[in-house]
């Protein structure tokens, strides 16, 4: 626990801290890098030891552009133990290169009704204005917050509560990089506790944590004037799915129509949206390569989820041994 003596009236949180700009130092070859413990990051924490008792874990020591979502399945089967035996709550501490991601992942796999939330940092912890400890704060508060139950995986930074799915890094470098794309957030940090603004929803992913090897799904964003030569290429490659982001509410170059339509003969095909916001459409654009066109062909919508959670969700599925119509299903609610 933090601090010397836990108290027992208050909530038991555990901190599983991963890694990333949070925990970076600077070293003799230039720039920082991980190094700080979950215990050296909780000791810079003021006033923690009055909202919760912390119980520190580090598993990996790892810059979150470096995560594996085999390494995320081990993070919520730890969680799940954590909650299992007693706490109330988790906060996962990493680099926010893939926190949208590492919340998404997590969500689909969590199953418990106690809050597992996502937290790092834009600042090192040696620069000025560093965000760590606030970030912290915030999200002990939301994981130990009773209205954050049943609520899945959420993200807390900068004071923000954001959903798995609409969370979203926007920025490369400012403390309010993460926004909440199309949906507006979920919830504030103020005045020492958790706010929401509306109840939690049904909750509708249930995947279990991989047993097996999380088998490759491909990302293709098609630009203007792009061939179809990588998509060709994906089945000899070893690929067991695709996500292709596609323009606008879904669509792509007429050339590549015929090349996605095969490809969707082999596996499962995603068609998301590169737009950030809204949802892939379904009946509104007609001609070759456009939505009706390619859903017509057997690529998947993607629904509102932006193209790397589909990847993640596509994932999860296939690695739980889900066929076709499995993944059509998990994808029919998004």
């Amino acid at each position: 626990m933090s601090g010397a003596s836990s108290s027992p009236s208050l909530p038991n949180i555990s901190l599983i801290v991963l890694g990333g700009t949070i925990t970076m130092t600077s070293g003799a070859g230039g720039g920082i890098t991980p190094r700080l413990t979950a215990e050296a990051l909780l000791a810079a924490v003021p006033g923690l030891e009055a909202v919760a008792n912390v119980t520190p874990l580090s598993p990996f020591r790892i810059p979150g552009a470096s995560l594996t979502l085999d390494q995320i399945g081990e993070v919520a089967g730890l969680a799940r133990e954590a909650v299992r035996d007693g706490a109330a709550g988790v906060v996962v501490v990493q680099g926010t290169d893939t926190i949208e991601e590492t919340t998404f992942a997590l969500d689909c796999m969590w199953d418990e009704e106690a809050p597992i939330v996502v937290t790092g940092a834009m600042r090192g912890p040696e620069a000025a204005g560093a965000d760590g400890p606030a970030n912290i704060l915030a999200a002990v508060m939301t994981a130990a917050s009773h209205q954050a139950r049943a609520r899945g995986a959420l993200a807390v930074m900068d004071d923000h509560i954001h959903t798995a799915t609409a969370v979203t890094k926007s920025h490369t470098g400012f403390c309010s990089a993460f926004i909440s794309a199309g949906q507006g957030l979920s919830g504030e940090v103020m005045e020492g506790a958790a706010f929401f603004f509306a109840p939690p929803t049904v909750r509708r992913r249930a995947c279990a944590i991989p047993s097996r090897a999380i088998p490759p799904v491909a990302l293709i964003k098609p630009g203007i004037g792009e061939d179809s030569r990588l998509i060709e290429a994906l089945p000899d490659l070893g690929y067991r799915g695709a996500v292709i982001e596609a323009m606008g509410a879904g669509h792509v170059a007429e050339g590549l129509s015929g090349p996605l339509a095969a490809l969707a003969r082999v596996f499962p095909v995603i068609l998301a949206s590169r737009t950030g916001s809204g949802p892939v459409f379904r009946k509104t654009y007609g001609f070759k390569g456009g939505e009706i066109d390619l859903l017509s062909k057997g690529l998947i919508p993607a629904g509102r989820l932006n193209a790397l959670k589909a990847r993640l969700l596509l994932q999860l599925v296939l690695a739980n041994g889900g066929a076709h119509d499995d993944v059509v299903r998990a994808f029919a609610s998004e």
